[in-house]
């Protein structure tokens, strides 16, 4: 095994590569993933990618429930510490934002306010509210999908989030922007 990969093993009888888990997580993890073409290739997935597309899972979820799909997932140690999709019509609260509900649910996991150690991956630009969110909290990096042009804290300069946090944009960004272009559309096709 070479050091900063993930081995992945079949579990399961007859040596079937349907299920696999983890065996041993590494600092620097790359997840390996079956490729559904060949059973016997595997496609190396960069660590932010993998935690991207689980945030995306979140926005899916919202999707689903009629909700704006935006997905959040916080990342400690290698590990998803908290998950969070848009709950403002669910729950009646303008503040219910997939970060809102991901950073509360972390400092609730980690038995504190302060998020060090910690990074913030979410589908769409955060807001004004959930970037500076996320600077009190002190994550320590942020990964966005796609841009917000209308309301996202890149409008108000760089001032909003430290100067010092390190900031990956558009993930995945044709992925994200596809999911709330269809929700947008279909939501002007019912009315």
């Amino acid at each position: 095994m070479f050091q900063g990969h993930v081995a992945l093993r079949p579990c399961g009888f007859k040596s079937h590569l349907r299920h696999f888990i983890l065996a041993i997580p590494v600092r620097l993890m790359y997840t390996m993933i079956r490729d559904k073409l060949n059973g016997n290739k595997f496609l190396m997935i960069d660590q932010d990618e993998f935690f991207q597309r689980e945030a995306l899972k979140q926005a899916q979820q919202a999707y689903e429930e009629d909700e704006v799909p935006i997905g959040a997932v916080i990342v400690s140690k290698d590990r998803i510490i908290a998950k969070g999709h848009n709950q403002t019509e669910r729950l009646q609260d303008v503040t219910a934002h997939a970060e809102m509900i991901a950073i509360t649910s972390a400092s609730h996991g980690l038995g504190s306010k302060y998020l060090t150690e910690c990074t913030l991956y979410v589908t769409l630009e955060p807001c004004l509210m959930c970037a500076t969110a996320a600077r009190w909290a002190q994550i320590s990096r942020l990964v966005t999908g796609t841009n917000d042009p209308k309301c996202g804290y890149s409008l108000y300069g760089s001032g909003v989030l430290p100067a010092k946090l390190p900031v990956k944009k558009e993930l995945l960004a044709n992925e994200c922007s596809e999911l709330l272009t269809e929700f947008f559309r279909s939501k002007r096709e019912s009315y």
